[in-house]
């Protein structure tokens, strides 16, 4: 049993270390035109493309979006970003749980990153797989929703390890469920002392200003770098 373990680890390790290789490939080409980029992580249906359609509506006259969506199947979330008129590229993995770094390489062609500012990939919704695989991004935003329950973070740790940002969503809700949100505070500064936490609600708009903000001063960090 000693040695099967020992070679599921070392596959695992070597899977990981190729997509570090390719994901440095996307940091050099992200970092060579100056492109802030942002990998955005959640459950299935914690709201990651309403954030993005709030978030380009806001910031769509002062900062050059483009969007990666990535999805098992279908094309709905590219689509319903289409409609703001940013250039979007949908990646269905079929079947697998979560973008590495060569499918996210394999549409980089079809952005002309001359013209972007800000780039986005929407991940697979998935708390766990998508936290051990860099894309060569910029920063790592972990969205849970109030309707999820507040023991995420103590449950999906390496997630919360990793993130810079935790987005607490559909704080408008709050009234319906036994949310605890000095709780998931607490066990995410636990575990990760400097992730930047902020309360919103993707469907009122509140607590939105101060994540545009932040993201502002990471484009305006990235353009000077």
């Amino acid at each position: 049993m000693g040695g099967i373990k020992l070679t599921k680890i070392k596959v695992f390790t070597n899977i990981l270390q190729a997509n570090d290789n390719i994901a440095q490939k996307n940091r050099e080409i992200f970092d060579k035109n100056k492109v802030y980029t942002i990998n955005l992580m959640s459950s299935p249906g914690s709201g990651k493309t309403s954030l993005l359609e709030r978030t380009i509506d806001l910031i769509k006259n002062e900062l050059r979006i483009a969007v990666i969506e990535g999805d098992l199947q279908t094309t709905n979330d590219a689509e319903r970003i289409e409609k703001y008129g940013i250039p979007v590229v949908q990646i269905n993995t079929e079947g697998a749980c979560h973008l590495d770094a060569n499918m996210v390489n394999s549409v980089l062609e079809s952005f002309n990153f001359k013209a972007i500012d800000l780039l986005v990939i929407e991940n697979v919704g998935n708390l766990v797989c998508p936290a051990s695989f860099d894309l060569g991004e910029d920063d790592k935003v972990v969205m849970v929703s109030t309707p999820e329950g507040d023991d995420k973070a103590i449950k999906y740790p390496v997630m919360f390890y990793r993130a810079g940002v935790l987005l607490i969503n559909k704080i408008d809700l709050l009234p319906y469920t036994n949310f605890d949100r000095s709780k998931i505070k607490k066990d995410a500064l636990n575990i990760n002392p400097g992730i930047k936490i902020w309360e919103i609600s993707c469907r009122t708009g509140e607590g939105l200003e101060a994540w545009v903000d932040w993201l502002r001063e990471q484009v305006e960090k990235k353009l000077a770098g």
